[in-house]
């Protein structure tokens, strides 16, 4: 086997003899150089620039099947100097796992053994590779769950998760993916295996011995090493959901609301959401929409509760009460149930939007998502849309889908903040990306000048909001790059990503931070 061009950055003889290497550790089936292989490892469902595709495909792909294979593929990249780049489920809407500088790109979907599970201490031990969902069908029979629950869901590895420090959608009942995993395993730049966690063993929550690491190498969007293995907390399984649908003809009741039931002190809420009358629309007017409303709804709310039967039913009645004395109207248990169940099918749907002229195009979806207050929420809707309606009064390509926020925690204190975005993918090309881009950096400014930051989920690596990065983090974005300088000296690590090029700056100068 041999790749029909070298090994970006390496001579024909070097690109050999990694080849070979990496075919001795892993053998010849996982290592894999066909066009196809390459190609649908390139890039993710967030809008792409497609007219550049080809200058983001890795040059081999691999796919190790056990910890120490992930160590020796690291191993090898980083004594040959070759970008690496970690893949997971590549759900990832802000270019995470797309590899910059080609080079390797390391499939991780192999590593899905449920090693442990752990009744007694509600605990299990599983590979990167397994999704949110295989591993609640196996922890179904226990009565457990693993309430990381993203829109991602069916097809969202644990690995990344890690990389990306996921946002749950039931996240105010149980936590993020960063409160879930106890600890796991991760193989450093250099090939080195360590296990990160709150100290002590594996189950472990809580630790005063030394820095807490776990949280170092969670987010890191694969530029610190490549998770191999973790361990995770697990709940009893719900006896009861209450998940109500209500609407609002105004969105300033609807926005107060939300503030309302997050603080109703209801033990059992798990979250809550916030459609704008953009979003309303969009719902309305196109194939997807899941809530047909009337022109008078300016606005919907959505709540969730999980618990025991008992807990539920009194949570149930205090929710409603809190939205009654809001203004809501009840849609009624059908759209309630419903949609709340629907929640991760929208993520895997086809999309399609409208154009300035009103032509229905193929659209794919982008989310912008932020961390903002709730008491900031309405000034940056407005500067939000206000900023997608001039873009697309300047191109027929993109389509404003509307906005949504969700709780992050049981108080209420900020939220995760959404303004999806259609863009006609198809269409793209070097002045609508760069518009494109422009955007997404002033979308990225606001929500900074309103104190929020300028992700909650997805991370901010791509082009535009990570220009921003080191105005958001401060002084703390120097300490990012000393950290990624010491432990990946080389800058073999996903290079290319949140800017960090910047740690290595004869390698830097004349490089863009995308």
């Amino acid at each position: 086997m041999s790749t029909t061009t070298p090994l970006s950055g390496l001579a024909p003889h070097l690109s050999d003899r990694v080849l070979a290497e990496l075919t001795d550790v892993l053998g010849g089936a996982h290592v894999l150089t066909s066009r196809t292989a390459r190609f649908s490892r390139a890039r993710v469902p967030a809008p792409f620039p497609v007219h550049r595709w080809s200058q983001r495909v890795p040059d081999l792909v691999v796919l190790p099947g056990t910890a120490d294979e992930v160590a020796e593929v690291v191993r090898i990249a980083n004594a040959y100097r070759v970008p690496l780049v970690p893949r997971d489920g590549g759900t990832g809407l802000t270019d995470g796992a797309v590899p910059m500088r080609r080079g390797i790109v390391v499939d991780v979907k192999r590593l899905d053994a449920v090693t442990e599970i752990d009744t007694d201490n509600r605990t299990c031990t599983v590979g990167a590779g397994v999704s949110m969902l295989k591993l609640n069908e196996v922890l179904g029979p226990y009565g457990l769950i693993y309430p990381d629950d993203p829109a991602s869901y069916p097809c969202s590895l644990v690995g990344g998760r890690i990389g990306t420090s996921g946002w749950s959608l039931v996240g105010s009942r149980y936590g993020h993916t960063r409160d879930l995993v106890l600890s796991f395993d991760i193989v450093l730049p250099t090939g080195r295996l360590i296990r990160v966690g709150d100290g002590g063993g594996r189950k472990v929550s809580k630790s005063s011995s030394g820095y807490q690491l776990k949280h170092l190498f969670m987010g890191h969007q694969g530029t610190l090493g490549i998770a191999t293995e973790a361990t995770l907390k697990l709940f009893p399984k719900p006896e009861a959901e209450f998940s109500p649908f209500w609407a609002f003809a105004d969105y300033d009741d609807a926005h107060r609301c939300v503030r309302e039931l997050a603080q109703a002190g209801v033990a059992t809420f798990a979250g809550a959401v916030l459609f704008d009358e953009w979003k309303v629309d969009y719902l309305r007017r196109d194939d997807e929409a899941y809530i047909p409303q009337p022109k008078d709804v300016r606005a919907l709310v959505c709540a969730v509760a999980y618990g025991n039967e008992d807990e539920v039913r009194a949570g149930a009645k205090r929710l409603m009460r809190v939205a009654r004395d809001a203004g809501a109207r009840y849609l009624g248990d059908e759209i309630s149930q419903g949609d709340w169940a629907a929640r991760h099918d929208r993520y895997a749907t086809p999309l399609h939007g409208r154009t300035r002229s009103g032509q229905v195009a193929p659209m794919s979806w982008h989310c912008e998502d932020a961390a903002i207050n709730h008491t900031e929420l309405p000034a940056v809707r407005r500067e939000w849309h206000a900023i997608v309606d001039r873009l697309r009064e300047r191109y027929d390509v993109f389509d404003d889908w509307g906005m949504f926020c969700y709780t992050s925690a049981s108080t209420g204190v900020d939220y995760l903040t959404e303004i999806d975005i259609g863009i006609w993918e198809q269409r793209l090309d070097d002045e609508t990306w760069a518009a494109w881009v422009d955007a997404k950096r002033e979308i990225a400014a606001v929500a900074l000048r309103h104190g929020g930051s300028i992700s909650a989920c997805h991370g901010s690596c791509r082009e535009g909001e990570v220009d921003l990065v080191p105005l958001e983090l401060g002084g703390g974005y120097d300490v990012m790059l000393d950290i990624k300088r010491t432990l990946d000296p080389n800058n073999v690590m996903n290079p290319g990503k949140y800017g960090l090029d910047r740690a290595y700056p004869a390698e830097s100068e004349g490089e863009g931070t995308s």
